[in-house]
Formats: C-alpha cells, sequence, structure tokens
C-alpha cells in the first residue's frame, strides 16, 4: 500500500519554455513512486479531458488573435477544472501532485511578460484554486538564448510544433518570462527554490530531488 502524507503534498515545476521541465518532472515522480508514495503527474494547461481541450485553443500557434486577458481568463476556466477534478482529490486521499506548471506560470507569461495587472491574476488565482498553493514550487533557470533553442528544436523534430504558440514569441518576451519567475521566488523563498539547469539531466535531477526530500521531511 502506498505511503500516505497528511492533507497531501503538491509540487508544481515551473520555468520558461525550453528549460525541461517536463522531463524533469516526470523523472521527479517516479522517485517519488520509488519511495512509495501515491504520486500523480499532471500539466497544465491541460490535466483533465475539458482542460485538454482548452490547452489546444492556447498553444495553437495559429490563434495569434488571442489576446493577454483573454488567455488569462482560460488558463483559469482550465485551472478551476484541474483543481476540482484531479489536484484535490489526490491531496484529500493523502496523495501527492507533481504539477508541471500552475498559478507561478500564469503570473510570469499574463503578468510580467504581458502586463496584465499582478493583483487580477492574484485574485482570479484565488478564485480559481480556491486557495489552494503548491508546497514546494521548482523554478528551472536557464538563459532565454538557450532555452529557445531547446524548445524550438524539439519542436522541429515532433508533434510539438502545434502547440508552439509561446515558443513564437520573442527572446524579449521570454526574457520577461524569466524575470518574472525570478521576482516570484525572491518573494517567497520559503516555497520557491530556483534550480539552475544548465548542467546534465541527472544533476538536474538530483538537485530537485534535495530540494523536495528536504520539504518532505517535514511533513512525513
Amino acid at each position: 500500500m502506498a505511503k500516505t502524507i497528511p492533507g497531501g503534498f503538491f509540487i508544481t515545476v515551473e520555468g520558461i519554455d525550453g528549460c525541461g521541465k517536463t522531463t524533469q518532472s516526470a523523472m521527479l515522480t517516479e522517485y517519488l513512486k520509488g519511495r512509495g508514495l501515491d504520486v500523480t503527474h499532471t500539466r497544465e494547461p491541460g490535466g483533465t479531458a475539458i482542460g485538454n481541450k482548452i490547452r489546444a485553443i492556447l498553444l495553437d500557434p495559429a490563434n495569434t488573435a488571442i489576446t493577454g486577458l483573454t488567455e488569462l481568463m482560460l488558463y483559469s476556466a482550465d485551472r478551476a477544472q484541474h483543481i476540482n477534478e484531479l489536484i484535490e482529490p489526490v491531496l484529500e486521499r493523502g496523495g501527492v501532485v507533481v504539477c508541471d506548471r500552475f498559478t507561478d506560470a500564469t503570473a510570469a507569461y499574463q503578468g510580467y511578460a504581458r502586463g496584465l495587472d499582478l493583483m487580477l491574476i492574484k485574485t482570479l488565482s484565488a478564485i480559481a484554486t480556491g486557495g489552494r498553493k503548491p508546497d514546494i514550487t521548482l523554478v528551472l533557470d536557464l538563459p532565454v538564448e538557450k532555452a529557445l533553442t531547446r524548445a524550438r528544436q524539439r519542436n522541429h523534430e515532433n508533434a510539438a510544433a502545434c502547440e508552439a504558440r509561446f515558443e513564437d514569441e520573442s527572446l524579449e518576451f521570454h526574457g520577461h518570462v524569466r524575470q518574472g519567475y525570478l521576482s516570484i521566488a525572491a518573494g517567497e523563498p520559503g516555497r520557491v527554490k530556483v534550480i539552475h539547469a544548465e548542467g546534465g539531466i541527472e544533476e538536474i535531477q538530483a538537485a530537485l530531488r534535495v530540494a523536495v526530500d528536504l520539504k518532505l521531511g517535514t511533513r512525513m
């Protein structure tokens, strides 16, 4: 029987496009399962049938007419469904959720990069999540040029190109996203841990595991 944690444990993995968070969050999930925990790996946008339909709209490169406010509302709708259908039920049974992007992504992309009001974003996030916050957030930090080169190469090689709307944004845009993440981390050092992501995959994963194990140690 899987080990449970009172109240569950919520991990989010964040960073600019191409930083490696999808690979790292999947590896972290397998590590935690190996520790005997009940772990669910999910993502935003998506994670539910309804969320995946919203994801298709948000990430389609053809949808160039979407405004920043429209993005914000769609992400909020996706998150409300995600929280109620998947995240909260796992946490309520004492499980672990590893989520590829969450509310900090909305602040970084729609707030710091698109220029939408951060208090509006915070309010909508609180409504969509019912006030649920991650226990720990791991921000994979990588220089913008290197991250976008990775992301665009990935999209060139596989079907991810159909979800490349944000990768098509300018270096300046992604620079604002990166600085947004670093500002969020500086403001909440107890929750948000910045992981330097220029090393090898195993080296980065080791850093994630150390950060999560330290936080988990206070809950188990």
